[in-house]
């Protein structure tokens, strides 16, 4: 393929977000000492930032055209099937980038390696370049990264590179059925989680260590895993948080596998509150309350991440 155009996606620093909040940056100053924190290391970390985008700038090659945008623009923008897309911020920034694009390459960026350790980010600033080579050449490498997708019977979609989240808004219940197979069953839980491979040392980490934690507490060996998985790995992990046992709910489905051409069916039974997002980002959400079917299953698209030669 021939690639046109870069989108070079940003990300504001702590400082810059602090002075967006209080107005100046002596304001934001006295806020961040006050909270007994360094104002030196905001400034440093934002210098950092802009030292690391103004190089990568001058990396990109002058016959591809380059577009900077924020990623609160990301939920809104068109990306190009022959656009490059760069990355420049924490892992949580491509993260955030991926499931809005559909097969284009990602250009993943550390900014800061002494302060970021970049699980997700292949390139420092100084080796960019051979990705931009790479890319013009069409010799690069990308890493193929399952994703996850969830429909609702009204039309909406969602992708996540990392997880999905089915339940509440707040701290209340959530009440629904639960299909996977050929095993149905009525829940009341404080939601479901789905995690990618890529995602399963995040927040679906966390939940089995709780599990583990609350095993060992009752004298029960736990029998769960929470190991790095590759990322290629065409198959999904769910989990219900918290299930409830009543005559109304039961607890038998609790964790399982999506596989290739398998899909988790979640039948919502809340009257309000009901939420679907992916990824942590908590306003970008589909609502899901009663009357909404939520089908979630792995993605037909990937993130194509590229890597090191």
């Amino acid at each position: 393929m021939s690639y046109e155009k870069v989108i070079l996606v940003t990300r504001p620093t702590r400082l810059q977000d602090t002075v967006k909040r209080y107005n100046t940056k002596a304001q934001a100053a006295f806020y961040i000492e006050r909270r007994g924190q360094s104002f030196a290391d905001y400034e440093l970390e934002d210098e950092t930032y802009a030292r690391a985008r103004d190089s990568l700038l001058h990396l990109i090659p002058s016959d591809l055209k380059i577009q900077i945008i924020d990623r609160s623009f990301l939920p809104n923008f068109l990306f190009a099937p022959n656009d490059v897309v760069v990355c420049l911020g924490q892992d949580g920034l491509v993260v955030n980038t991926a499931k809005y694009l559909n097969g284009q390459p990602v250009v993943a960026v550390n900014p800061d390696p002494d302060r970021f350790d970049g699980i997700l980010l292949p390139f420092q600033v100084g080796n960019a370049h051979s990705a931009f080579d790479a890319l013009l050449k069409g010799k690069q490498q990308t890493r193929k990264i399952t994703m996850a997708r969830v429909d609702l019977n009204d039309g909406q979609h969602l992708y996540a590179f990392n997880d999905l989240f089915l339940g509440p808004k707040s701290h209340i219940s959530a009440r629904y059925t639960i299909r996977i197979g050929d095993k149905s069953e009525r829940q009341m839980s404080s939601g479901i989680l789905v995690s990618t491979p890529a995602g399963s040392t995040g927040w679906f980490s966390s939940l089995m260590n709780q599990t583990r934690g609350l095993s060992r507490f009752g004298g029960v060996a736990a029998n769960v895993s929470a190991k790095a998985r590759k990322w290629e790995e065409r198959e999904l992990t769910f989990a219900v948080r918290e299930p409830f046992a009543s005559k109304w709910s039961g607890v038998e489905i609790v964790a399982g596998l999506i596989r290739e051409r398998d899909s988790l069916i979640v039948e919502s039974h809340m009257a309000e509150a009901g939420v679907i997002f992916s990824d942590g980002m908590e306003q970008d959400f589909l609502a899901f309350n009663s009357g909404a079917t939520a089908t979630v299953r792995i993605a037909e698209k990937i993130t194509e991440l590229v890597v090191q030669t």
